[in-house]
């Protein structure tokens, strides 16, 4: 892995509702870190420290750095609360990390030769990403950053599936066992996009049922006053 992420952390021995607000009025946030054989241990973080290290995709995928008063403790993310409409952290959640032991987590899919994909570049279709992410197990040590899925032979009307991720050596799917077609979903396809005179006609027709839409909608209007 290449990236390097250093967290500083002060453990937290005030808790409730009260006392999260209380934190969070000092641009800070409780969390907690856990797991690896030890006791889970409250923690507050700073947020502006978090949220710029989320701006990075790799942050998410990486060995941690957690610095709590002077120890230093490899973790992972295992959970973010985030304030339902604001650009806020409320809580976070760390799994701590032993070197022996596997971990489980979700990594990014890069596609690779989107632009040069076949059903795109020859037949005119476009990319329909379904999935973003795979989940995966390891080793910490064998934790990739993203895991890269090439498209540039991938055809119109066709997809590609769990099954076809090529996956590093010493990493294994926690989404897709193999033979197990029930649960092989596609994670990206190629499809034909609607032409300018097709969606001119979808339009109009959305539009001839306007008004049976307008009278349910009044209809409910009226039951609400």
């Amino acid at each position: 892995m290449s990236n390097d992420f250093t967290l500083s952390a002060e453990v937290r021995s005030d808790y409730g509702k009260g006392a999260s607000r209380r934190l969070r009025r000092t641009n800070k946030f409780p969390g907690i870190i856990y797991g690896g054989g030890n006791n889970p241990t409250p923690i507050s973080l700073d947020h502006n420290e978090i949220v710029n290290n989320l701006q990075n995709e790799a942050f998410f995928s990486n060995i941690l750095t957690v610095k709590i008063s002077g120890a230093e403790e490899k973790a992972i993310i295992k959970d973010i609360q985030r304030h339902p409409y604001k650009q806020k952290i409320l809580h976070m959640d760390f799994l701590r990390v032993r070197m022996d032991e596997a971990i489980s987590v979700r990594v990014p899919l890069h596609y690779l030769n989107e632009e040069t994909c076949h059903g795109v570049k020859v037949e005119g279709g476009a990319l329909n990403k379904i999935e973003n992410d795979v989940g995966i197990s390891c080793l910490p040590g064998k934790l990739p950053e993203y895991i890269e899925v090439d498209v540039i032979d991938l055809k119109l009307g066709e997809s590609l599936h769990l099954s076809d991720i090529k996956l590093p050596e010493g990493v294994t799917s926690t989404d897709y066992t193999e033979g197990d077609e029930d649960h092989d979903r596609a994670i990206i396809t190629v499809f034909q996009p609607r032409s300018a005179a097709e969606q001119e006609s979808a339009e109009s027709g959305d539009d001839s049922d306007a008004p049976a839409a307008d009278s349910a909608e009044d209809s409910n209007e009226g039951d609400d006053s």
